[in-house]
């Protein structure tokens, strides 16, 4: 792969989301000077921004940990936070059967009744003994046959509809890498004869945060560094694929057109294709595009006035007596997320609840707040009476949530996005790829810095896991191979990171 781009290149950049800071910020580090960046929302950071509402309360959308696959996202995160910042121990748990069961749930099973314990034990010997996993075509195939009857029926299948509010048989199993702790009988007949915990899957044992500020606030300093590079209030009207330009409306409410040598954006991607491209277009791709599936997402923020009662971090939700898949104590994050901001976090908590939504499983907006309440109280996280306590409720309705790894989506992939590139627009991000197995901030970042090293420096892309062979026709084909950092259950040693080449970025004091 070679460099295609001059210095004098102009490249657009739509999203001052992860992906489009990482873009621009490594186009200033390489020095090239001829971009933009074209926000509609007043502010940057996208899915990661934060907001603090009228009581003092900081709220992220969704409960965002910050860890991280990449050398270079840790030099960032340095950089702009310095000594601003957490380090956390995880503490994630399941609430199901009114008990807490520690996260990963298929790991301790032992902590369900005795019962519940036995039939998740009977179902997984039959199914591991059956051997069916290979042969799953889909991802209600593969939780039947890795975890059996019992599993599937208590967790994995109630939770994994309340996240992704689709069926798991309209998923594939492609995305689930290390996102999905996959159990066998000998590990799970030792932990639950021995009583052993096994609760240490997974990166993020430890996790950073922003003291002040929420998740965005790492974001918002990038943002800031950038300046007048970024263009708030811009939302993209049009872009035109023969005459490579882009048609905008800025804050004033004016219709502006630029030019492009190259465009990276983070729009989600059947919006790209289906509204916003123009000139010659072919209905198949339009139509191939707007099948991709995702679903929207209610976050509700409660804040109470009185002192935290519990040192946990997040917890999962299959049951449904609520209707959040996810709560997070994200006062338990910072203690300057709430309006106490003595730094001691005595007076006040919060509780972040995440419920998804699509056609398959609508919610009503209107009463989704109450909703949250009384599924709180369902779930044992608020007790009689503490409901006199709450000083705070926050509500963000966000229309794109989680991109679907649906059945169909690398096939989907595999026709748009090679179009699209043969034409200069490169699509990235949570939902300009539509990858959610390298969805997190971190893989979102460094999509944006590993698509302008690919532009400028002719290195090839790693975390997109998407790889471009000429067929024996002569098209082009996007064909999907796992990334090399895909999933958030990954660990592996500085030497096994890709370090970018090229990089300005100093390294701070380590931590």
């Amino acid at each position: 792969m070679t460099a295609t781009l001059s210095p004098q290149a102009k490249i657009v950049i739509i999203g001052a989301g992860p992906t489009g800071l990482g873009a621009a910020m490594r186009l200033r580090e390489l020095g090239h000077q001829h971009f933009i960046v074209l926000e509609a929302a007043p502010f940057a950071g996208g899915l990661a921004h934060s907001f603090v509402d009228e009581a003092g309360f900081t709220w992220d959308i969704g409960g965002h940990v910050m860890f991280s696959h990449y050398e270079y996202y840790d030099r960032l995160f340095e950089r702009y936070m310095r000594e601003d910042f957490t380090l956390n121990n995880r503490e994630s748990w399941v609430r199901m059967l009114d008990r807490w069961v520690p996260y990963p749930f298929q790991n301790n099973i032992r902590y369900l009744p005795k019962q519940a314990a036995y039939e998740c034990l009977r179902g997984l010997i039959r199914a591991q003994s059956a051997g069916r996993a290979a042969n799953s075509t889909n991802f209600g195939e593969f939780i039947d046959a890795v975890f059996g009857e019992g599993i599937a029926r208590h967790f994995m299948r109630p939770y994994n509809f309340k996240v992704w509010a689709y069926p798991p048989e309209r998923m594939n199993k492609q995305w689930i890498g290390e996102r999905v702790a996959v159990l066998d009988t000998d590990r799970a007949l030792r932990n639950v004869v021995l009583e052993l915990d096994d609760f240490g899957w997974g990166p993020n044992n430890q996790f950073k945060f922003p003291l002040k500020g929420g998740t965005g606030e790492f974001y918002r300093r990038m943002a800031d560094d950038l300046g007048d590079s970024i263009r708030y209030g811009a939302r993209v009207t049009a872009i035109d694929a023969d005459r490579r330009m882009v048609r905008f409306v800025d804050q004033t409410g004016a219709d502006e057109e630029i030019p492009y040598d190259a465009l990276i954006s983070a729009m989600p991607l059947d919006v790209l294709c289906r509204e916003v491209l123009c000139g010659t277009v072919p209905t198949t791709l339009r139509s191939r595009a707007a099948e991709l599936l995702h679903s929207s997402g209610h976050m509700v923020g409660v804040g109470l006035r009185r002192p935290c009662p519990s040192t946990k971090c997040w917890m999962y939700f299959p049951e449904a007596n609520c209707p959040f898949y996810r709560v997070t104590y994200l006062s338990n994050y910072s203690p300057f997320m709430t309006p106490d901001q003595s730094g001691d976090n005595r007076e006040y908590y919060s509780l972040l609840c995440e419920t998804s939504s699509s056609p398959d499983k609508p919610v009503d907006q209107g009463s989704i707040v109450e909703d949250t309440i009384s599924g709180l109280e369902n779930a044992g996280l608020l007790n009689p009476g503490e409901r006199q306590d709450i000083v705070s409720l926050w509500h963000h309705h966000v229309e794109y949530s989680y991109p679907t790894p649906s059945v169909e989506r690398d096939g989907i992939l595999a026709d748009v996005i090679p179009w699209l590139e043969a034409r200069a627009i490169y699509s990235r991000g949570r939902f300009g790829m539509w990858k959610y197995e390298v969805a997190n901030t971190d893989h979102t970042l460094m999509q944006g810095v590993e698509v302008v090293n690919r532009l400028l420096l002719g290195e090839p892309e790693v975390t997109i896991g998407i790889v471009y062979r000429t067929t024996d026709d002569g098209r082009e084909a996007a064909m999907h191979e796992r990334p090399a950092v895909a999933g958030s259950g990954e660990k592996r040693s500085k030497a096994e990171i890709k370090v970018l080449k090229g990089s300005s970025v100093p390294v701070g004091p380590s931590r």
